[in-house]
Formats: structure tokens, C-alpha cells, sequence
């Protein structure tokens, strides 16, 4: 029935039930989701990212789990038996060759463990102190990395909260700290602290941590916390004047509640992206420092001591150089692209 112009009468056509095809086709849902799980499947997008962190994982595993079952220790010196005399065979073996006693056991019909790096000039089994040095190097730029997190982040925090004079003050240390040599500073500090930290820590159980990797540590919570610190700062200053904030300060809430429970939280892919891409920073600072004998105390390795430690024999022996340098670089490397990918998959301005 043709409706009339004008008529006040309802079009009862426009009031039947949509099909379930109709549904689909005008509503189009997508499952809920969060910022985390969105940053996460970006990242996993990023090929180079997600190959980086299988690298890293690998790296990781196996410098936790090797030590386990490998038969050589890092600090074992073969050839060496009480009451007889030092094999020297066993010093500066080459990949998978053996000592005089091995090889007669060997012979003997026994089976002999290789030595996939062969020995050092001391007679250790070289691929361990490898796998204990990457476990040293990996875990100084962690624990490092989380040091300059947490005095980044209560700094930062701070100064961008309260404003005014405490940011000025925070500030002017801020670039006072910038205005020093870095290297000169690091190179300085750990040399003083190993001389102070020695009578302190003696029969403690930090001794057996070594007074070297203690001062690393010390050096950078008194160094390496300003860049964080300055990049926390720029993102409270940007968000602190958000409604959230006004209302929660409305509201009477104390200013260290409202940076914990509003400001922080929002500024957390900022904090893992910058963290991620802090680990190799450590990792390289503390190769260069054990490289020049300032780092981890003998006999336990780090990639860095492993390096300086090879120069000695670089003409005759010359792998003893390139495969620590080839896991820093490949640490450093994968953890750098990592670190890119974090901050391509959970920077909101990349992803606006």
C-alpha cells in the first residue's frame, strides 16, 4: 500500500526484525582486547623483533642449563692431580683436540667428553668459561638495567609531579651528571671503589660476588639513571594535567598515591621499551670494563675478561678472540632490535 505525502501514518516495513546476515553485515565486532595484547601480536608481527627475542631466549637458556650437565667446571684446571706433576698438554688445546691422558684413556677404550673450544693457556675448558661468561655479562646488564629503572623512575617521578623547585633543582644535578665523561667517570670510580670495597666486603657473602661487580653496579646507580630519569619526567609533565589527575587531586589523594596508581601506569610501555634498550648498554659497559681488568674477579669469566685474556695469544690463537666478541656482538645486536620492536609495538604515538 503506497503511503501518502504528508500522512502522519507509520511505516510499520521500517520496524521488522534484521536478519542475522543484516547483523553481520551492518555491526562489525571484533573480540575485546587490551593495550598489552595488542602490543604483544603487533610485536610478534615484527619478524626481526620476534627472531630477536628467540635469539635472546637461547642465549639466556643455555647459559642457565649448560653448567648443569657439562662435565668441565670454569675454574678447573685439567692436567692438574694431587701428588703429580702439571700436565702442560692440557694448556692451549685446540677444538675437540685432548690432553696426553685423555687421549690415553682415550686409546684405552674409555670416552672422553670434547673440548668444543678447546683450552685456555691455564688448561680450562674454554666453551664453559664462554657459556659462565655470557651468564656473568647477562646478568650484570639485568640487575643493572633494574637498578637504573628504579632510581630513574622515583626521580623522574618526582620531578615531573611536583614541578617547580624540585624539578629545577632535580634538573641542574640532572645536567651536571650529563656534563661528565661518561667513560673517564665509569673507568675512575669502579678503579676506587675496588680499592674501597675490598676491606668491607671481606667474609661476607658479598666477597664472592667480587668487589669489581659490586662497583659496576654502584657506578651505574650514580651515572646511568638520568636519561631515564629525564624521560619519566617528559611523560609526567604531559600527564599530569590530564582530568584523571585533577579529579583524583580533587579528591584529597596524596601525590605519591596518584603517581603510583594513575601517572606510572600510564607511562609503562615507555619504561619497558627504555629498560629493553638499557640491558645492552650495561652489557657493553661491562665487557669494556673487564676487558680492561676492571670488571669480574678471576678465575670467574666474563665475555669482556675472555676477550682481554686472548690478546696475549691473539697470532697462535685467534678464535679465542673472536668468539666472545661474536656473543656480545650477537647479545647486544638481538636485545638492540628487540628493544626496537617493543617501542614499534607499545609507542601509541607510532601506532595513532
Amino acid at each position: 500500500m503506497k503511503k501518502m505525502p504528508f500522512s502522519m501514518h507509520v511505516d510499520l516495513d521500517q520496524f521488522i526484525p534484521a536478519t542475522e546476515e543484516e547483523k553481520a553485515y551492518m555491526v562489525q565486532m571484533r573480540p575485546s582486547s587490551t593495550f598489552f595484547k595488542d602490543g604483544v601480536k603487533r610485536l610478534f608481527k615484527n619478524k626481526i623483533a620476534a627472531i630477536s627475542l628467540i635469539v635472546i631466549v637461547v642465549i639466556t637458556l643455555s647459559s642457565i642449563f649448560i653448567p648443569l650437565f657439562w662435565p668441565y667446571d670454569y675454574g678447573t684446571q685439567l692436567g692438574i692431580s694431587p701428588g703429580k706433576p702439571v700436565d702442560a698438554s692440557y694448556a692451549n688445546l685446540a677444538p675437540f683436540q685432548y690432553g696426553e691422558t685423555e687421549q690415553e684413556r682415550i686409546n684405552n677404550g674409555e670416552k672422553i667428553f670434547p673440548h668444543i673450544f678447546g683450552t685456555d693457556q691455564a688448561g680450562r675448558d674454554y666453551f664453559i668459561r664462554v657459556v659462565y661468561g655470557t651468564r656473568i655479562s647477562l646478568a650484570v646488564g639485568f640487575f643493572a638495567s633494574i637498578i637504573v629503572l628504579i632510581i630513574g623512575m622515583l626521580i623522574g617521578s618526582v620531578a615531573g609531579y611536583f614541578g617547580g623547585k624540585v624539578d629545577l633543582w632535580i634538573m641542574r644535578f640532572v645536567d651536571i651528571i650529563y656534563s661528565l665523561p661518561d667513560m673517564l667517570m665509569v673507568i675512575l670510580l669502579a678503579s676506587v671503589m675496588k680499592q674501597t670495597l675490598n676491606p668491607i666486603i671481606e667474609g661476607t657473602v658479598l666477597a664472592r660476588i667480587g668487589s669489581n661487580i659490586i662497583s659496576l653496579f654502584i657506578v651505574f646507580a650514580l651515572l646511568y639513571w638520568v636519561s631515564m630519569a629525564r624521560l619519566i619526567r617528559g611523560q609526567i609533565l604531559s600527564l599530569r594535567e590530564q582530568e584523571y589527575v585533577l579529579a583524583a587531586q580533587a579528591t584529597g589523594a596524596k601525590g605519591g598515591w596518584i603517581i603510583r596508581k594513575h601517572l606510572m601506569p600510564n607511562c609503562i610501555s615507555v619504561v619497558i621499551i627504555s629498560t629493553a634498550l638499557q640491558i645492552p648498554n650495561a652489557i657493553f659497559t661491562e665487557s669494556y670494563l673487564s676487558f680492561l681488568g676492571l670488571g669480574v674477579n678471576a678465575p670467574m669469566p666474563s665475555l669482556g675478561s675472555l676477550a682481554s685474556d686472548a690478546l696475549n695469544g691473539i697470532n697462535s690463537y685467534p678464535y679465542r678472540l673472536v668468539i666472545p666478541a661474536i656473543v656480545i656482538s650477537l647479545i647486544v645486536l638481538s636485545l638492540n632490535l628487540f628493544g626496537d620492536g617493543l617501542r614499534d609495538a607499545f609507542d601509541p604515538k607510532l601506532n595513532a
